[in-house]
């Protein structure tokens, strides 16, 4: 005869944060022609992506900490890469969403989409974060 244990269900684990949402159409639009403020910004032009990553992290804790609702993070569209040089374009700015979303930030972070021109376009990012509930 063989005994099988009961399956005992997992434990759940602390909670996910729900998926990042759009920026909402108006808030977009208010943003874009300057009627809603951007409260920060952090530009992470000639970085190197340890540096940038680290100021990244810190940039959106402080921000958060300072009731921030709005921030751009500005990476640049990435300069011509040489062709002898072995270098990507763009790396900065295809690693910034990737980072925002990583769980150390992801807690924090409601949305993330591309900014509108007049505030560098495919060169920086619109971050929308959550209150900050310990305040």
């Amino acid at each position: 005869m063989i005994l099988v244990a009961p399956v005992l269900p997992a434990k759940p684990s602390r909670r996910e944060p729900p998926p990042l949402a759009p920026i909402e159409k108006k808030l977009r639009r208010r943003l874009a022609s300057g009627r809603e403020a951007i409260d920060d910004r952090i530009d992470l032009h000639g970085m190197t992506q340890a540096q940038a990553h680290h100021a990244l992290i810190g940039f959106i804790h402080r921000a958060v900490a300072q009731d921030a609702r709005i921030v751009l993070v500005i990476t640049g569209k990435g300069g011509p890469a040489s062709e002898t040089s072995g270098l990507e374009r763009g790396v900065l700015r295809r690693a910034a969403p990737l980072w925002l979303r990583e769980p150390s930030l992801r807690a924090l972070v409601v949305s993330v989409e591309e900014a509108a021109r007049p505030h560098g376009g495919g060169g920086a990012f619109y971050v929308r974060l959550r209150r900050n509930r310990q305040g």
